[in-house]
């Protein structure tokens, strides 16, 4: 249960970044390529300098399943932007969130993960709750691309999967080896993209990466971690839901952010959601 816990407050801490990033004149793509750099050298340093393992009958498995999972870290970022622009970030954003359903139907649907009938309410909850969280009306004439929308919202699922793919089927030893390639992935995307696009890098670049690199390293570690302890279904809802009740807290305490009444009702079934999820 702590390794989930650690990687909730380092999930929300790389949104907490993220935001004040948003209004320190970050560009975005340079920013990101600094962060995978934090990543790749910590997944270095915890891996014992080792980030191969020729030999071993699964490594070849470590490096197929953290490139996929490193490929559409970044094609889900760009995804996630391009829909923002279609669809607005309302709809956007709660597409993104619901990619959890993924990760849980494979766990289900192929590794025979049973939750429990208490832990099925806790999820169905957790659902609620995100859509509660992000229900509002479109502002504007923006319409909705419902099909654009359906895949950001599995092409993300299938990259929060790939976590519990390795756990599956790679090596535990290799877990940071894992991690490696899969920032090592999305830095060589990053750097080919800012190549063809042109796109300097700027200083707020370089420290916005840093900030983000160190928790988005040890969300994912300890994500991998937790799945090692507990089923998927008990995981990735927790790890959403956790999430936002984390970075709903921060806005109140640290931006002075006031909540609606709707806001209120869905972190109080995200308390509710999270009790059923872990009795």
């Amino acid at each position: 249960m702590i390794y989930l816990l650690l990687a909730i407050l380092s999930s929300a801490a790389i949104s907490i970044f993220m935001r004040i990033s948003s209004q320190g004149g970050s560009r975005g793509m340079g920013m990101f390529c600094c962060n995978y750099t934090v990543c790749m050298a910590m997944a270095i340093f915890y891996a014992d300098f080792k980030i191969a393992a020729p030999n071993h009958p699964e490594f070849g498995k470590t490096i197929v399943i953290g490139a996929i999972c490193g490929a559409l870290f970044l094609i889900n970022f760009l995804l996630l932007r391009f829909n923002i622009m279609r669809s607005g970030v309302v709809l956007s954003s709660l597409f993104m969130k619901l990619g959890l359903l993924v990760p849980i139907l494979l766990s289900i649907a192929v590794y025979g993960e049973a939750p429990t009938v208490l832990q099925l309410v806790g999820f169905a909850a957790a659902v609620a709750a995100i859509i509660l969280m992000n229900f509002e009306k479109q502002s504007g004439t923006q319409k909705a691309n419902i099909p654009q929308l359906l895949l950001l919202l599995f092409l993300g699922g299938c990259g929060d999967a790939m976590s519990k793919v390795f756990e599956r089927h790679g090596a535990a030893e290799q877990g940071d080896m894992f991690l490696f390639y899969t920032f090592f992935t999305a830095f060589l995307l990053c750097i080919a993209i800012m190549a063809v696009k042109k796109q300097p890098l700027c200083k707020n670049d370089i420290l916005f990466g840093l900030l983000i690199g160190v928790p988005n390293f040890f969300s994912s570690k300890f994500l991998l971690l937790a799945l090692g302890k507990l089923p998927a279904v008990i995981v990735y809802p927790s790890f959403s839901v956790g999430t936002i009740l984390t970075v709903t807290a921060a806005g109140v305490l640290f931006f002075k952010e006031r909540l609606t009444t709707r806001q209120a009702a869905a972190l109080a079934v995200i308390l509710a959601a999270l009790a059923m999820l872990n009795a």
